[in-house]
């Protein structure tokens, strides 16, 4: 089976080496002309992914029709990117199997990967592939556990199959609002948790934060239609332990310089920073209480202070558990 990977930053790289090693034909899609070049002559990515040889199998293009062809094509672009590449493409895209990699909720139009590749190309079969994993690992062959949430579980399951290897081992669920919402939610609570720990608070506050961010996770994703294991499992818990507690972590990295009152790089992806003012406004609407996400979302835009968010949740009345 070929499979296309569309974008080919640190994690579509990632993917496209861990799938070739294991001897799929793999099409990875650059959207610079030049990056698409460098990365077919040079077989590395050293900007995102440095020391990582692409396989020979690996075939790299700037030209969509070249990658599109795939049965199954993983969208490896960021969220807030996502709609307008499918809405340019879709003549190419619609019909295939398009499995969403980004964790985020639309800014625009509040809507996750599956819904957004559902409205630009209807006749294409969305899942989404996520769960606690960094890009480096992936690309270096050590173990990793991911959740694969497609509406159809006989159509699941076959992209189980073509998607698994050795090492990085997919677990299926119909889910896809529950998978989609855990991986999204969990960079807002990462961010928060990169506050604490950038402005000195303390592991023990960190692992408060990550209970009650947990909480505010479950009741809105609940209200949306998500189911309660999927939240619990790799796609919920699993990655919001991994991104609350690893430097590895673009969006706990981001929290962190927030906390310091450093800068930041701004060329750097931060899906949890637009996914927070995407979640208050659902949360508001919804009538959810959502503190955590509330104050990474008013951090984000400038609107408070550390020291002001973290008066305002720490004052917020004394409650049952």
């Amino acid at each position: 089976m070929k499979i296309g990977v569309l974008g080919a930053g640190a994690f579509g790289t990632a993917l496209a080496v861990a799938l070739a090693r294991e001897g799929r034909e793999v099409g990875l899609w650059a959207r610079d002309r030049d990056q698409a070049a460098r990365l077919q002559t040079e077989r590395r990515n050293e900007r995102r992914l440095p020391g990582v040889d692409l396989p020979e199998t690996v075939s790299v293009s700037a030209e969509i029709a070249s990658v599109s062809q795939a049965e199954s094509l993983l969208l490896a672009v960021p969220m807030q990117q996502m709609a307008g590449l499918l809405i340019q493409h879709r003549a190419a895209l619609d019909g295939r199997a398009l499995i969403g990699c980004a964790k985020g909720i639309d800014l625009a139009s509040g809507r996750g990967p599956t819904q957004i590749i559902g409205e630009a190309c209807p006749n294409a079969m969305p899942a989404i592939l996520t769960g606690p994993s960094f890009a480096a690992d992936i690309a270096r062959g050590l173990p990793t556990a991911l959740t694969l949430a497609c509406g159809d579980d006989a159509r699941g399951a076959e992209l189980q199959g073509a998607l698994s290897t050795p090492v990085l081992r997919l677990y299926r669920t119909s889910d896809t609002v529950g998978a989609e919402l855990g991986g999204a939610l969990k960079n807002v609570v990462a961010i928060a948790a990169g506050v604490v720990m950038g402005a000195g608070l303390g592991d023990s506050a960190r692992a408060a934060l990550m209970t009650r961010g947990f909480a505010e996770m479950n009741r809105l994703a609940l209200a949306l239609g998500a189911r309660a294991d999927t939240l619990s499992g790799l796609s919920g818990f699993g990655d919001l332990v991994l991104t609350c507690t690893s430097t590895q972590s673009r969006n706990f990295r981001f929290g962190h310089a927030l906390g310091k009152g450093e800068a930041f790089d701004p060329s750097t992806t931060v899906e949890g920073a637009a996914t927070a003012k995407a979640v208050s406004v659902l949360a508001e609407k919804r009538g959810i209480d959502m503190p955590i996400a509330n104050m990474v979302g008013a951090l984000v835009d400038r609107k408070i202070t550390v020291a002001e968010a973290v008066s305002a949740l720490l004052s917020r009345p004394l409650r049952k558990e």
